[in-house]
């Protein structure tokens, strides 16, 4: 059988291995948040949490997600009541352990372009508190003008501004009636950035005054960072096994490391409607989380960046599989800690990157996550740009040159974006006779650009780096030793 609620009340499940399983108390809780995306990242870390405090007796609220797209339905939501099942495995403390839990925090899934009248309508709703969204690094984008009167906008911040004035609207401009909204998006200054979007898009509109000052006094738009391994769905051999072990069939499961954090900028009032946050050590609300995200995405998310197109083409596809290579392994450990850590633009002891690097390290190794490098490959030029470049110009600021290793996965990660065949839009890369996908918003770029490559011309593209890379020293050397 299927997991649903049905499924759970009907007293059929038996489990041969530990689970934990929602009380029926659970199903009764109010809808708190409005969360923008389904992704298994923020299921395995912010749903996690909610959960995780639901379980416990303490923020006692549940999840609407919205579906962006209409592409693939929300089925599989609805066929399962939003329930699905999360492994947790790897090395806690040098210690293996293992948890199965049956996240119930998720309520219902609609779909922005289906269902936006009944968005409107939770936009009216006071207990209703708080906004979560991870529609990735392009999805906080600024579209001029996007309609928000006549049914859903086209970019999520355009939703969201429509959402805000809707709710704005029903208070009568109530400060209580203000949002707690987190974006989780991979970019630097998440909650600024998207606050500056919602407001210049209410400058496009004319929007009121009143409302632009409810907008940026009763709301409160956190800066965030999220950090979890949580690949893809299991494919379908460990799907199978896992769920033969539990006794009923999930489409959903999701599978993470042990490791979780989520840091939060805020003060009392984030803490107050966050009120899921004492549920677990790894939710962090502070004023301050800048060395926390500088520490994840310097050495976690930009190792990964500059790993995955070189171990890629060089044949493998997991992660832990390229740790478990002497020299690989020995050669992303210098990578992060003797080039990154250097390179990181913030101001900390070294001895806590150094630490912080090493426990990463062993989240690469997990034997139980098949993180999948070409997953790590998706907007690979953005994620370039915003996790490794501002670390290329730090480093050879304070020493003068570019780093080695650096300059290696850098000219790895221009091999892997040569496109040698475009179909319907999409662009194929060739490795050992193996096609591959390059999902990335510039792969019609690189496509032309490797027609008639010319180095120098690729690395002064400011609109590509947001800066002339030529002009960091022994770049242009190192990048063509090695490409």
């Amino acid at each position: 059988m299927r997991l649903s609620k049905k499924f759970l009340e009907s007293g059929k499940l038996q489990s041969s291995i530990a689970l934990q399983v929602p009380s029926p108390e659970i199903f009764t809780y109010p809808e708190k948040v409005l969360q923008f995306g389904t992704g298994v990242l923020q299921r395995g870390l912010c749903d996690f949490y909610i959960d995780k405090a639901n379980r416990a007796g303490i923020f006692k609220g549940r999840v609407v997600v919205v579906k962006s797209t209409a592409k693939g339905g929300a089925d599989a939501f609805d066929e399962q009541d939003g329930l699905y099942t999360h492994c947790i495995k790897g090395i806690d403390e040098g210690v293996a352990k293992e948890e199965n839990i049956i996240n119930s925090s998720i309520s219902r899934t609609i779909t922005a372009s289906k269902d936006w009248d009944k968005i409107i309508e939770y936009a009216k709703s006071e207990e209703m508190q708080i906004i979560l969204s991870n529609t990735t690094e392009v999805g906080i984008t600024y579209v001029a003008n996007d309609p928000i009167a006549n049914g859903c906008p086209s970019s999520f911040p355009a939703k969201l501004l429509a959402f805000l004035h809707a709710r704005f609207t029903h208070f009568a401009g109530s400060a209580a009636s203000g949002m707690v909204i987190v974006p989780t998006e991979l970019i630097i200054n998440n909650g600024d950035v998207l606050k500056g979007i919602v407001l210049k898009l209410a400058a496009d509109h004319g929007l009121s005054a009143d409302f632009v000052t409810w907008l940026e006094t009763a709301n409160h738009f956190c800066n965030s960072l999220v950090d979890r391994i949580v690949p893809g769905s299991p494919d379908a051999a460990t799907n199978a096994e896992i769920c033969a072990q539990l006794g009923y069939e999930d489409s959903l499961m999701i599978i993470s490391e042990v490791y979780s954090l989520w840091a939060i900028q805020g003060g009392a009032k984030v803490k107050e409607v966050l009120s899921f946050a004492p549920a677990d050590k790894g939710v962090i609300i502070a004023e301050d989380i800048e060395i926390y995200r500088e520490l994840k995405l310097r050495l976690l998310n930009g190792t990964h960046t500059l790993l995955c197109g070189m171990s890629f083409l060089l044949g493998f596809r997991l992660v832990k599989d390229v740790m478990a290579n002497g020299y690989l392994s020995k050669l992303i450990m210098n990578l992060m800690l003797s080039e990154l850590a250097l390179g990181i633009p913030y101001k900390m002891d070294f001895k806590v990157a150094d630490r912080f690097g090493r426990s990463v390290l062993d989240r690469f190794r997990n034997p139980f996550i098949n993180h999948k490098l070409i997953d790590i490959t998706v907007q690979y030029t953005t994620k370039m740009r915003m996790r490794n470049v501002p670390l290329l110009v730090n480093y050879a600021k304070n020493f003068g040159k570019a780093p080695e290793l650096f300059c290696m996965g850098f000219a790895a990660y221009l091999q892997f974006m040569h496109a040698v065949k475009e179909e319907g839009g999409k662009y194929y890369g060739d490795s050992n006779g193996e096609a591959y996908p390059i999902q990335c918003d510039y792969a019609p770029y690189f496509y032309e650009a490797w027609k008639d490559f010319d180095l120098k011309k690729v690395l002064s593209n400011t609109d590509l780096w947001g800066t002339d890379l030529t002009a960091v020293p022994g770049f242009v050397e190192g990048v063509t030793k090695y490409i």
